[in-house]
């Protein structure tokens, strides 16, 4: 019998973008267990909505996921009207809901490159990157920005997108088509990507319902699941679309969800288009003069699955609490699954298959006093500070 040997990943290592540590230990070539570490980008994000206006929140959570950096205003967005009781116009329905497209395909482009990157294969990695440019460019014509797009705010937009624009966002749009044709036909298609990523890193779907994944990752096994149909906000009631899902849970499966969802992307995006035609150009704002008290919650499809913001409201302009959950959270316990057993070539992409976004997830996990260095708190203590702290507001706002 082989020894069992340490390998780890990070925290900080040229093939990740953040910091975070994963431990595989192996027998041989094959992954026996794997434990991982995050908490090394923590950034206080809950705590400093606590400080800021309801519309400099919107700023402040654009910057938790670059890539995602429309899902986080959207669910916020979705949590404040709740408590306000406001109900937006069709306009800003269909603005929000393009701009929300927009970031899955570039997102999901993204992963596809860096997929093609993970195996070698850099091929799909530059078509993927290429073709991704123009859907940013588009975002730069719509917002000004190619990321971190300040589109959101209470009760509405902050920017039109008027009707001399349709026609141009459509030809892009058009153009992109062909070229995804040729992108999911390389991918689809291609036997050295069949051979690298069918039958590795298995989710089935009892484990995603175990492990409570999100997103593309719940879908490629089988678990039709997506908050835009769930729990229906936005423009994507008004639109006609399908949740695509695959079978075998395997890595190729996750890329052809991801694939095959960017079709319908494009689809809601041209939809939202011919509703905005029908709509009075300017009509993009409900007045709202103030939060109530009580709590919101909101949720939406990110890219990589569903992101959920709790709000708790005094009567002031700021949050009294404002909690946070990205889909990473959620998927990447998912990695103790879809890794043991695995050969040590297979288990990045199996790590990489479900998207993770670990500035998203990170958690405080203790507190040191700065000076001494003594432990003040551990992770079980600071989560029953939270209770008790959740628990005080409750009773302080009569917020049963």
């Amino acid at each position: 019998m082989s020894k069992k040997f340490l390998i780890p990943i990070g925290p900080y290592h040229p093939l990740q973008e953040e910091p975070e540590l994963f431990k595989l230990y192996c027998d041989g070539e094959i992954v026996r267990d794997i434990k991982w570490e995050t908490g090394y980008n923590h950034r206080g994000i809950e705590k400093l909505s606590e400080s800021k206006t309801y519309d400099q929140v919107f700023f402040l959570v654009e910057r938790i996921c670059g890539i995602c950096s429309t899902s986080h205003p959207f669910a916020f967005a979705n949590a404040v009207e709740e408590i306000a009781a406001v109900e937006i116009t069709d306009r800003t329905k269909y603005i929000r809901s393009i701009i929300g497209e927009l970031e899955r395909i570039h997102s999901h482009l993204l992963w596809v490159g860096l997929a093609g990157h993970f195996l070698g294969y850099n091929t799909v990695f530059m078509w993927a990157w290429k073709y991704r440019e123009p859907i940013l460019d588009l975002f730069e014509m719509i917002t000004g920005n190619r990321n971190s797009y300040a589109m959101f705010k209470v009760g509405g937009v902050r920017r039109d997108i008027e009707n001399r624009m349709i026609e141009p966002v459509t030809k892009i749009l058009d153009d992109f088509k062909k070229k995804n044709d040729l992108l999911t036909g390389a991918v689809m298609d291609d036997p050295v990507i069949h051979a690298r990523t069918k039958g590795v890193g298995v989710l089935s779907r009892q484990d995603i319902i175990d492990y409570a994944a999100v997103g593309p990752t719940a879908r490629a096994s089988g678990v039709a699941i997506d908050v835009r149909r769930d729990d229906p906000y936005a423009a994507y009631p008004l639109v006609n679309w399908k949740v695509i899902t695959a079978e075998e849970g395997d890595v190729f499966a996750k890329a052809e969800v991801r694939l095959l969802e960017m079709y319908e992307s494009i689809s809601i995006i041209e939809q939202c288009l011919q509703g905005l035609r029908k709509e009075k150009e300017g009509d993009i704002q409900v007045k709202v003069n103030e939060i109530p008290e009580g709590i919101g919650t909101g949720r939406a499809e990110a890219p990589r699955g569903e992101v959920f913001h709790c709000v708790f409201s005094d009567g002031s302009n700021s949050p009294l609490r404002h909690k946070i959950r990205a889909p990473s959270y959620s998927n990447i316990a998912t990695f103790k699954k879809s890794c043991i057993g695995q050969t040590i070539s297979d288990a990045t992409i199996s790590l990489a298959a479900v998207d993770p976004c670990y500035c998203c997830t990170e958690r405080l996990a203790a507190v040191y006093d700065s000076g001494s260095g003594r432990k003040l708190y551990n992770a079980r203590e600071l989560i029953g500070l939270s209770a008790d702290r959740t628990s005080e507001l409750r009773n302080k706002n009569d917020l049963k």
